[in-house]
Parts: C-alpha cells; sequence; structure tokens
C-alpha cells in the first residue's frame, strides 16, 4: 500500500518542542574527515604543521606558517556502504554523491624591519562537516508493537482532547492540539483516531488508555531518506614571532541543513488484534546556523620539532524545524482508516550548544625528505545542552545528555615522505564512542593514504580514506525503541588543486 502525502497550504505554530534526543544531538555535534587531500592523506594531523588551508579549521595558528599567500580548491566523491540487521532481518545499502569539500586562501604578509613580528596572515576557508545524504530499507520481526509508542504519549491525557467536535476535521484538532498542548497531544491524539488505542472508559475526562493490537509477533518495515550537510566557513587571523612561535584565532559560521523522511510499517494477524496494519509517517526538515571559534597556537621547539595546542569553543546553534505526520491503519475485516492533518508544525527555534575541544598536537620533521605528526583530540560531549534550559522538556533531554554520553578522544597519526617533486601520504586514526553505553555507538577505525606533485607554482595531491563503526539507532524515541543496527564502510577520494596567489 503506497501513500502519497499531500501537504495543503497550512501552518500551526507549535506550542511545545518537538521530541529532541540524544541521536539529533550526536549528528549535529559530530563530523567527518574532510578537506585537502593532503590533510585527508595524513588523518587530518595536521595540528603541529600547518602549511595547509584545511589544517587552518583545525589550529588557527596554521595560516601563518605559510611562506606566501596560497588558495586551495578541493572535490570529493563520498561513499557509505552499510549492513543493516533489524532483529532477524538484514539489508544493505550504499549512498554516494560527490561534494565540494574545501575551499579557501590565505594571504601571507611579511613585516618589514627588525620587528620580532615576523609575519602576519588573513585567510578564509570553508569545509564541509558531516553530510546526511542516506537511504536505505529494513525489515523485521519484533515482538514489540508500535502501540507502545503511542500508549506512553496517550496515558494522561484527557480523552476530551482527543475526540473530534460537530463540524471538526482531522486537521482543525490536530492543529489545535499543536498550538495549545504540543507534540505529545498530537501523538496521543493521531492513535486514538487511527484505531491503535482506545479509552478505558468514554468519560471525557478518562486518562487511561489500551491497545487495540494484541500481543504477540510483528512484521515491522522501516523506510529512511534523508538529505542535507553541515558546513562551516572560517574567517582566519595569525600571527609569527620570532622564529619560534605561531599564534591564530578562527571566527566560524556553522550552518545546518537536514531533511529525513521515515515511514514505519506494521503487520500482525495477532489474536485480539483489531487493528492489523499501520503506517506511520513522518517528515523533519531542519534548518540552522551557529558560531564558534578557535584558539591556537604552534610552537617551533627547533628545526625538527613541532608542538600545536588548541581550543575549539562550544558551537552555538540557532535550529528551526518543521513537521509532518500520517498515520493509516486496517483491521482484519478491511476497514481502511486514514489520520492525514495535512498541516507543517512550525516549531519554535531553539538552540543546541555543542561540545568544546581540545588538542594537543607533535610533529617531527626530516628535513625536507619527510615528517610524522600525532594530534591527540578529548571532546566533552557530556557538556552538550539544550537551550533554553529552564524549558523542561530540555531539562529531562539535558540530564538524559549528562547520563548517557562521555568525553570521548581521538588519536590521528599522519605521515609524509617525499621524493623529488612526490609526496606519499600515510594516516591512521581512531575515535572513541562517546556513548558511555557503547552498544548505542561504537568506536570509529579509519585508514588513509594519499600522494601529490609539485609542480612549483602548483601541486595537485590526490587522497583515499576509509572508517568503519557501528550505529544502533532505535526506531522511536519512546515505545517502540527496538534499535537498528548499523555497521558503516564510510570512504572519500579528494582531489585538490594548491597554487600560489
Amino acid at each position: 500500500m503506497k501513500r502519497i502525502l499531500s501537504l495543503l497550504v497550512i501552518f500551526t505554530a507549535i506550542g511545545s518542542i518537538h521530541a529532541q534526543d540524544l541521536k539529533d544531538a550526536y549528528r549535529y555535534s559530530s563530523g567527518e574527515l574532510s578537506g585537502t587531500a593532503r590533510f585527508v592523506g595524513m588523518s587530518g594531523a595536521f595540528g603541529a604543521l600547518g602549511g595547509d588551508l584545511s589544517a587552518i579549521s583545525l589550529n588557527p595558528a596554521s595560516s601563518a606558517v605559510f611562506l606566501s599567500s596560497n588558495a586551495s580548491i578541493s572535490l570529493g566523491y563520498r561513499s557509505m556502504d552499510n549492513n543493516i540487521r533489524y532483529h532477524n532481518g538484514t539489508s544493505v545499502s550504499e549512498n554516494s554523491e560527490f561534494d565540494l569539500g574545501n575551499i579557501g586562501g590565505v594571504f601571507v604578509f611579511t613585516s618589514n624591519g627588525d620587528s620580532d613580528w615576523k609575519k602576519f596572515s588573513l585567510g578564509i576557508n570553508y569545509n564541509s562537516t558531516s553530510i546526511y545524504d542516506e537511504n536505505y530499507v529494513v525489515r523485521g520481526t519484533s515482538s514489540n508493537s508500535i502501540d507502545q509508542y503511542f500508549l506512553d504519549y496517550a496515558n494522561g491525557i484527557d480523552l476530551d482532547l482527543l475526540q473530534l467536535r460537530d463540524d471538526e476535521s482531522i486537521s482543525d484538532l490536530y492543529s489545535f492540539l499543536g498550538e495549545n498542548y504540543g507534540f505529545p497531544v498530537q501523538q496521543a491524539f493521531l492513535g486514538y483516531q487511527g484505531y491503535i488505542i482506545e479509552a478505558e472508559t468514554d468519560d471525557p475526562a478518562n486518562t487511561d488508555y489500551f491497545s487495540l493490537i494484541g500481543p504477540g509477533n510483528f512484521d515491522q518495515r522501516y523506510n529512511y531518506a534523508a538529505t542535507g550537510l553541515n558546513g562551516k566557513l572560517t574567517f582566519n587571523v595569525a600571527t609569527q614571532y620570532k622564529d619560534f612561535l605561531y599564534l591564530g584565532l578562527n571566527l566560524n559560521t556553522h550552518f545546518i541543513n537536514y531533511e529525513n523522511s521515515t515511514e514505519l510499517s506494521e503487520f500482525n494477524n495477532n489474536a485480539g488484534s483489531e487493528t492489523t496494519e499501520v503506517y506511520f509517517g513522518n517528515n523533519l526538515s531542519t534548518n540552522g546556523d551557529g558560531f564558534s571559534f578557535q584558539l591556537g597556537g604552534i610552537a617551533k621547539i627547533n628545526e625538527n620539532l613541532r608542538l600545536g595546542l588548541t581550543y575549539d569553543s562550544p558551537v552555538w546553534y540557532d535550529i528551526r524545524e518543521e513537521t509532518t505526520q500520517y498515520l493509516e491503519t486496517n483491521s482484519s475485516l478491511d476497514e481502511f482508516v486514514s489520520v492525514v492533518p495535512n498541516i507543517i508544525n512550525v516549531y519554535p527555534e531553539y538552540r543546541l550548544q555543542t561540545p568544546s575541544k581540545l588538542t594537543g598536537s607533535i610533529a617531527y620533521l626530516f628535513g625536507k625528505q619527510g615528517l610524522i605528526s600525532f594530534d591527540y583530540g578529548r571532546k566533552y560531549y557530556s557538556n552538550m545542552k539544550f537551550k533554553p534550559e529552564s524549558d523542561p522538556d530540555f531539562q529531562n533531554l539535558n540530564a538524559s545528555i549528562s547520563e548517557n554520553m562521555k568525553a570521548a578522544s581521538t588519536y590521528k597519526i599522519g605521515g609524509e615522505y617525499r621524493i623529488s617533486n612526490f609526496s606519499l601520504r600515510a594516516g591512521y586514526r581512531f575515535e572513541e564512542s562517546p556513548f558511555e553505553n557503547s552498544s548505542r555507538g561504537g568506536d570509529l577505525t579509519g585508514y588513509t593514504g594519499g600522494l601529490g606533485y609539485n609542480f612549483g607554482s602548483v601541486n595537485i595531491d590526490l587522497a583515499y580514506s576509509m572508517a568503519n563503526y557501528e550505529e544502533n539507532m532505535p526506531i522511536l524515541n519512546t515505545g517502540l525503541t527496538d534499535p537498528i543496527n548499523f555497521d558503516r564502510d564510510l570512504s572519500r577520494v579528494v582531489l585538490s588543486v594548491s597554487f600560489g596567489l
């Protein structure tokens, strides 16, 4: 049974927040390895090196390492291969796309005379942080039904709120509930009008409900389609003091564009089930913009050894969301029910504060022949916050973040070896899971490699990266929280061209 959701030009301003959860916080606070091919080829271990456009987004002192003005552009091909498991069902998905991973330039000004401040640089750089494009379908048999989702929201809600008045439409009441009571009561309304749940009594003051779906096994299918990206535009200023110290500051603007469409289908022939088919669809559109800053320094201990240190502030996002929903059900007697409000829920803007990060770096240069570099980063995921913190729903969510997420370490090591005008590169990275319970999400392990050629005023570089990690995503945020397990392989090919200005 295929449904087409036709939206009317009707909006409702929701009086309470949409049901954000941990996966929303993690989605907007994590990132992928992207940037120039040289940066990617060495797994991003550039905190103590500089002299690369993407290194600026890691350590703002990097631009002062350039000997002269430079610009770079990078194009990437990204592929995500998933092995997906849901109970006894398995599936695979493959998603790929081309993207503009990096573009930017740095202008270097050298001082005149005997000033200790040898160099001053200004830079601008764009990096794609995350790409959200993904499509998959997974199917499995569960002993848990979607009915619990609607029961969790309905119990405690007056029956009077869920019943239509004379001459009142589904759209009218759904809109009224959103404006005055918010997302939870809308979910209870859908379940009640869709004959998934029923009131214990006919009393308008009734607040207890039971399921019209009998216990047993449920054949469930979940469709997911998403698109969007998270990007960062950096404005950089840096300076060189004498011959040993580089200092820099980044002011960053961030943007989020994310859309997803999901449908959960459920089928059963259990004894006592009045409702045997359920189709629950949700569409989400998210847009956001944010600000952060970075402070960094690179110290040249001697001609071979360099140390780097960077502080990344939180990103302070302002986020706006819109949703649409529909619910359709059927019975063993083929009594089809369609609850399609045709309403766009527009939620109040809220704020998200992502984790801060501290990175320490060390690099050793073997003259002009090669180098090896190591970065260690610590990101404090438990400090994420949804705001305003006075909102009771956000208070509960922030408490859940503090309880379920932790500080996570990242280790990166990269090396480069030069043969005449050719450069060979390789790298390794390891990122700890930010979840206290590792079953929610596993560690990431990645390998990279690359090569480059110096034509004099122009450099062409090519890199390949591959990373593997596991994630477990609950289907819904309450009730039916059975997890979908993903074994993900993320690969990327990057081609960069850099040239002097």
